[in-house]
């Protein structure tokens, strides 16, 4: 697959009226309710492309959680923005959602091509278990994630705590992928790669770990757009801006620090620029 040129990313200006974008168009957050809350990518996305966003508030009270996906609609040809991605979007057949849960994202293989995603108690989950436990385990590893033909840079896939107190266990949760993938900090991505002419599969990554082809065969002879609903029990998020070619200087300088040090908190005693340490510590 030929390079993806690095593109910035924002949020379409058309959303749900609960949103609120920040000034920069890369911050969502839902100001009331817990629908309402669906968001596009300003531009469609390329194959390969991931749009890429972190979890920074939750509200409790509310059952559900973030939702993301494709859709081929235009959002600036939308007459109103439907309330719920699922199933005002997907019941329309030209948008494909997924709801992000605590506990069970992962998509297995399906013989009839379908895909399915694991559950407790489902057919097929112990055996798709034994296979995840012999694949290698190479996260945080490598320094790149391989979806299909698709590499993506590691670097920014995996939230990462604020500084603090115990912020060095929470790294130790995101490091074995067990932080959960609605909490705080946790990041979740969608792209699609190409299957085939006009057909494509949509894949969803949480925390640097692709989850499968969670919809197969999308026609990609139109446009699509990332879609992010902000819902229920997320209430904001951001926009993390993936690098494709080489690596910017200051993305360079950090990981030569970090790899230096035994834990983030260490960075405060070295002779670093302020704007520096705060790159290092919290992305």
């Amino acid at each position: 697959m030929e390079a993806i040129p690095d593109q910035f990313m924002e949020f379409h200006p058309i959303h749900g009226v609960n949103v609120s974008l920040d000034l920069s168009g890369t911050r969502a957050t839902r100001v009331e309710s817990f629908a309402n809350g669906v968001c596009f990518s300003k531009h469609p996305l390329k194959p390969g492309e991931i749009f890429l966003i972190e979890i920074e508030e939750k509200e409790v009270g509310w059952c559900g959680n973030l939702r993301v996906g494709l859709t081929s609609r235009d959002p600036g040809n939308l007459d109103v923005v439907p309330e719920y991605s699922i199933p005002d979007l997907t019941d329309s057949g030209d948008s494909w959602v997924f709801a992000i849960t605590r506990n069970h994202n992962k998509v297995v293989e399906d013989p009839g091509d379908g895909g399915q995603r694991l559950g407790r108690g489902e057919p097929g989950e112990e055996a798709a278990e034994g296979y995840h436990n012999l694949k290698p385990q190479t996260f945080f590893t490598d320094s790149h994630l391989y979806v299909d033909n698709v590499r993506i840079p590691r670097d920014k896939l995996v939230g990462r705590s604020r500084p603090g107190r115990y912020s060095h266990i929470l790294d130790d949760l995101y490091k074995t992928n067990a932080l959960p993938p609605t909490a705080r900090r946790s990041r979740i991505g969608v792209l699609y790669t190409q299957r085939g002419p006009g057909l494509a599969d949509m894949h969803v990554v949480i925390n640097g770990e692709d989850m499968g082809a969670s919809a197969k065969g999308i026609p990609s002879i139109q446009p699509l757009h990332a879609v992010v609903d902000v819902f229920a029990a997320t209430k904001c998020v951001r926009i993390v801006q993936v690098e494709y070619g080489f690596s910017s200087l200051q993305t360079l300088c950090r990981k030569a620090i970090q790899k230096h040090i035994v834990h983030r908190m260490a960075i405060d005693w070295l002779e670093l620029p302020e704007a520096m340490k705060h790159y290092c510590k919290y992305e």
